[in-house]
């Protein structure tokens, strides 16, 4: 069965609204605002990091909200632990994005017992950013609700690409029951496309949308380029 939350983002896009410490658009406001404009453009779901974000977000829109708590940079980093989880969740996340790799967890659970835990507190459903098949193959045993290719080219297991990993995807999305969902590095509309394409049952874009220093150095190096 596809929950709620899961049947609104089929076929659509997700919009991931985040800042990287030091930024300033570094701000729950701020972040806030980009969901708010991001939904009139017809993003069909958020994606947003910390808990400020997260709150200040689920009060600001009327969409599935998929939320996450970074801690550090490496590693498992991505909501590590079962407690940044229920915090996420009690945040008004209605997804909870967690590490869904095969590494190991800061707090020793496996990703199975933080996945059994978890429901027996939460209503929230969990979404594992996976980093490879293998990982995504875990991770549906495991009893997650949704997989993510947001770790593909980020772990030892897989080069970076230079879009959407789209092998994996695809590989995924044709051996997984659950949705599968395209995230990193998904830069154009074309390769938004093409991770529909793939099998993707939903695209997030973040980076190209939502963060213009970025943006800025790509066109600063291509008009300095000529």
């Amino acid at each position: 069965m596809t929950h709620r939350p899961l049947q609104a983002l089929a076929g659509e896009l997700v919009v991931s609204c985040q800042a990287y410490p030091g930024e300033p658009m570094r701000h729950p406001e701020t972040m806030a605002q980009l969901a708010e404009s991001a939904v009139a453009g017809g993003a069909a779901g958020i994606r947003a990091q910390g808990v400020a974000d997260v709150a200040m977000i689920a009060e600001r829109v009327d969409v599935p909200l998929i939320g996450l708590w970074k801690v550090g940079a490496n590693g498992v980093f991505i909501t590590p632990t079962l407690r940044h989880a229920l915090v996420i969740a009690g945040a008004g996340a209605d997804i909870v994005a967690i590490d869904g790799t095969r590494r190991a967890r800061p707090d020793g659970r496996t990703l199975a017992e933080t996945v059994r835990e978890f429901r027996s507190r939460s209503g929230a459903l969990l979404m594992a950013d996976v980093g490879s098949v293998e990982d995504g193959l875990a991770a549906i045993d495991a009893g997650v609700d949704c997989l993510s290719t947001t770790l593909c080219g980020y772990t030892d297991e897989r080069p970076k690409t230079d879009g959407p990993d789209l092998e994996v995807l695809a590989a995924l999305a044709a051996r997984s029951p659950l949705p599968v969902i395209a995230e990193g590095r998904v830069h154009t509309p074309a390769q938004a496309a093409a991770c529909r394409a793939a099998g993707a049952y939903a695209v997030v874009v973040g980076t190209a949308i939502t963060h213009p220093a970025t943006i800025t150095g790509w066109f600063g190096e291509a008009v300095r380029g000529h």
